[in-house]
């Protein structure tokens, strides 16, 4: 018996060291299978030996039954919010009054943390050991959620160290990373349950479960920011504490700082805000501290806000307002975008009107219905997003349906079957000539200083109906439209001429805007033909071997090089000077990423799927179109589609963007 307590010691003591390396310091030094055999062994002694069994065992992360409710647990020392400040003014006033209060001459530093929106909770550990849980409440009476927060992997069970103190609070937050979160919808989704609407309520609902085993399936993590009551240790300043956490088992916040100067505090404050859309954590402003826990005590508090703290927070990312319409646009190869009218309002510091819908798929997925209100979510640069509904459906709102004809030429719609876009099947539908020129002067030609706006008013005036057209443009044309001068005008002109030789036939054949070839396709076609005379020679036989062709696909190639309007179409452009033959620009490159192949899905929000495409090829990558047992990973976006179940399907990785983002810094 000795034997096998000593064991169950030993086991236990490397299983919370292994944990505290994977999800604490992220430097794991053993793998998952050397993890798992130990854990195995641990949990045949204790089911052998039932008395064995300790609070702190891996084992017993979740150990608990269903609770029927959670019981309310008063804290140790209140859990008190924190006033904001908006604006670098706000910030240095608050400073002078630090100051102020203090000794005049007495210097102050400050330490800076990420405010993670997430769920506040409270962990007491007595004698280095995780006795109870619970969540903030109203700062005085919180909610116990122990059984739920052992479930937490980066929430250590027993203090490290020997040094541990006979009583302590630990202060946190538990959040859901945004990768995390996206694979969490993505599963919702799969079951036919409603996702959730942003990563807090995420953290919060996945905490409140009534069983822990749903809990501990969740991929929640935690960071500590401080601590509240402690016998038995010693801390002198809040950065002090911040390290003595990390010491002993808690993690901490890799981006928090201690700086001398309420300047510089405000300096970081402004480079975040620009560099927050880059976590793969939702942040919604800077928490700001006194440094010296002597000087906090002399500060104290007002209304139980301490005034040695601010939480300095920027215009929020979401908003609630009405959707007033959904709209369709018809894109160049025929699919119908839908796309919101909404009533405006301010996202981000940013008046928003407009919104992204992706498609009927996602729209009914969500909920969104037309006269509801909705929540709507900007992040950095991106086009604004619908998340959902905000609140149950008004009386009178039913839910989305494409129309059955296309709306600017009348034809019946068509869902091709595997697609979730709708599709005009009319080739000759207005819409195919205004936007395959936006689509060339912003995608494949990228003509700098001719944006939508401009295309738009050419075609208005009747002055640009086709690619041809635009070649042919002066500058006296472009003198005559708002908005251009003698310089931008030239400019323009320029641009459009330089055009004529600089893009590479892969992106010429993009531009022609056939069915079904996107960015991948065309680059494809145009390595396996070598030239536009060997295109139109080519069999549907010939075509459908090349990668991502099939037989379907390749009788479509043929039969729109084989219309005339379509070859006089070409001629017109050879004779203009656009490249028709391939060149080292459109053939592979070799690099760190050669011999892999990935698949893009979904909207990214840091770059376009074009960028995405264009910075995996550049490190030798292939990007495909299709999923398949050649696939080294799906990157997935917002409303990735079909992709995703058919790579889970096949076992391929699937990376989210920020995944996507490390794998080009590597």
């Amino acid at each position: 018996m000795s034997s096998s307590r000593s064991r169950a010691e030993e086991l236990r003591s490397k299983l919370n060291r292994w944990l505290h390396e994977y999800h604490v310091l992220d430097e794991p030094s053993v793998d998952d299978a050397t993890y798992d055999r130990h854990y195995d062994e641990l949990l045949a002694l204790e089911q052998e030996h039932p008395e064995l069994v300790t609070p702190d065992s891996p084992t017993q992360r979740v150990g608990a039954p269903a609770s029927e409710k959670f019981q309310k647990v008063r804290h140790l020392t209140s859990m008190g919010s924190l006033e904001k400040v908006t604006t670098d003014e706000s910030l240095v006033k608050w400073a002078e009054d630090v100051q102020k209060r203090l000794d005049s001459d007495e210097p102050v530093a400050f330490v800076l943390e990420p405010k993670i929106d997430g769920l506040a909770i409270n962990l007491t550990y007595e004698n280095g050991l995780f006795t109870r849980g619970a969540t903030r409440g109203d700062g005085e009476i919180g909610e116990d959620v122990t059984v739920n927060l052992r479930t937490i992997p980066s929430i250590p069970l027993r203090m490290l160290g020997d040094d541990v103190p006979s009583l302590i609070e630990v202060r946190g937050e538990v959040y859901m990373p945004l990768s995390g979160f996206r694979q969490l919808n993505e599963r919702l989704v799969a079951e036919d349950k409603k996702p959730t609407p942003n990563p807090r309520n995420a953290a919060a609902g996945s905490l409140r479960q009534k069983n822990p085993a749903i809990t501990a399936s969740r991929p929640l993590s935690f960071w500590a920011y401080g601590v509240g009551a402690h016998e038995g240790v010693e801390l002198r300043t809040h950065w002090e504490t911040l390290q003595w956490l990390k010491q002993h088992g808690f993690p901490i916040n890799p981006f928090a700082e201690r700086l001398e100067s309420i300047e510089a505090v405000a300096k970081a404050c402004q480079e975040w805000e620009r560099k927050r859309t880059k976590l793969d954590y939702e942040i919604d402003g800077i928490v700001i501290k006194v440094d010296d826990y002597d000087q906090q005590r002399r500060l104290g508090a007002l209304h139980s806000r301490p005034r040695w703290a601010r939480a300095f927070k920027w215009a929020p990312m979401t908003a609630t307002t009405r959707l007033e319409k959904i709209m369709i646009r018809v894109g160049r190869t025929g699919a119908l975008n839908p796309w919101a009218i909404m009533k405006p309002v301010t996202v981000g510091g940013v008046s928003v009107s407009r919104a992204t819908l992706h498609n009927e798929e996602d729209i009914n997925r969500k909920d969104i219905r037309e006269g509801d209100d909705v929540i709507v979510q900007r992040a950095g640069d991106v086009i604004p997003q619908i998340v959902g509904p905000a609140g149950p459906h008004r009386r009178g709102t039913k839910p989305f349906k494409m129309p059955t004809h296309c709306p600017l030429c009348g034809a019946e719609i068509v869902k091709p079957e595997g697609e979730v876009m709708h599709r005009c099947p009319n080739r000759a539908c207005p819409s195919r000539g205004l936007e395959t020129l936006i689509n060339w002067v912003q995608g494949p030609a990228d003509i700098d200083g001719v944006g939508e706006q401009t295309v738009r008013t050419l075609w208005d005036k009747g002055l640009v109906r086709s690619l041809p057209d635009l070649y042919r443009l002066t500058k006296e044309q472009l003198l005559e439209l708002d908005g251009f001068g003698e310089i931008s005008a030239t400019n323009a002109i320029q641009q459009i001429e330089a055009s004529r030789t600089r893009v590479p036939f892969s992106r010429v054949l993009l531009g022609l805007n056939i069915a079904g070839i996107g960015w991948v396709l065309a680059q494809n076609l145009a390595r396996h033909v070598g030239s536009v005379d060997a295109l139109i020679a080519a069999t549907p036989e010939e075509l459908a071997d090349v990668e991502g062709f099939g037989p379907d696909r390749a009788e479509g190639v043929v039969e729109w090089f084989a219309d005339e309007d379509n070859r006089r179409l070409v001629d017109e452009l050879r004779a203009i000077g656009l490249n028709f033959e391939a060149d080292e620009s459109d053939r592979p490159v070799e690099g760190p990423l050669t011999g892999s192949q990935y698949v893009i899905t979904g909207t990214l929000e840091s770059m376009s799927r074009e960028q995405a495409r264009e910075a995996l090829e550049a490190l030798g990558a292939k990007v495909s179109d299709n999923v398949s047992k050649k696939t080294t990973g799906v990157v997935v976006g917002e409303s990735p589609g079909s992709k995703v179940a058919k790579a889970q399907k096949a076992g391929v990785p699937i990376l989210a963007e920020d995944d996507l983002k490390q794998l080009l810094a590597r």
